[in-house]
């Protein structure tokens, strides 16, 4: 997603998060059952419906293999993104800040749940991804310099015992200006090592905060699952009660 559609989605996720706090200004207890009420309601649930495309297309493979060389898969997800976004804002309208059934309590306040948890778990996520795709980079430059300094290390016997005895503590005491340094090739390889060292333990510590980051996008697709559940729900109580233009 570019630079200029993370500030759209940020905006509006921004006036989502406040937007559910205007029953404390205003209300409309008959705005749901009216016409433009019942409008924002159908428009906000086929919105929310719209994000299932990109997992569907994602996992299954039938799709995947005759959707996504028409519509990519990052298409896809932008679209998942606004949809899921727009979807709940035209629900909290559509609520004329309403709220008094559980039911309506409980869908608002998942639905709530789920932007949020899409929202920062995405972000998570993707500055995961790009976090270990640069370290990498710094990583295979690192050691290509290493490979290079040890090289003329070794062409310099008497450089060899300038080595620390003790790398890892020398590499304590170092990071607290504590202890002494080599200098000329066995200062550069030390200096090299421990930046392929740091680097390597970055990535790891990434990698965890990755796999951290997918649990969290579980819990996004479990909360999605039970707002479907209390969509349908809302969806079948508002037929079977009639809706009150009708009347």
């Amino acid at each position: 997603m570019k630079e200029r559609e993370r500030v759209v989605v940020a905006g509006v996720f921004g006036v989502l998060m406040f937007a559910w706090l205007g029953f404390l200004v205003h209300r409309s207890p008959r705005f749901a059952g009216s016409g433009v009420g019942a409008v924002f309601g159908i428009a906000g649930a086929v919105l929310m419906l719209a994000p299932l495309a990109y997992p569907l297309v994602k996992r299954i493979p039938y799709l995947r293999t005759r959707v996504t060389p028409h519509v990519s898969l990052q298409t896809w997800m932008t679209v998942h993104v606004y949809t899921g976004i727009l979807g709940p804002l035209l629900g909290i309208i559509h609520t004329g800040h309403k709220f008094d059934s559980w039911l309506g309590i409980t869908l608002t306040a998942v639905m709530l749940l789920v932007v949020v948890s899409g929202f920062i778990g995405r972000d998570l996520l993707s500055y995961a991804n790009q976090e270990i795709r640069d370290k990498l980079l710094l990583l295979q430059t690192a050691r290509g310099d290493l490979d290079s300094a040890w090289g003329v290390l070794e062409n310099s016997p008497a450089e060899t015992g300038a080595l620390p005895k003790m790398p890892v503590l020398a590499a304590g005491l170092a990071s607290l200006g504590l202890g002494h340094q080599p200098g000329g090739p066995a200062g550069e390889v030390t200096r090299l090592a421990e930046s392929v060292a740091d680097l390597e333990y970055a990535i790891r510590t990434h990698e965890l905060f990755k796999r951290w980051c997918r649990r969290w996008l579980q819990l996004h697709f479990v909360l999605s699952v039970i707002l479907y559940v209390l969509l349908g729900l809302h969806i079948w109580a508002s037929i079977h009660f009639g809706l009150r233009w009708f009347s």
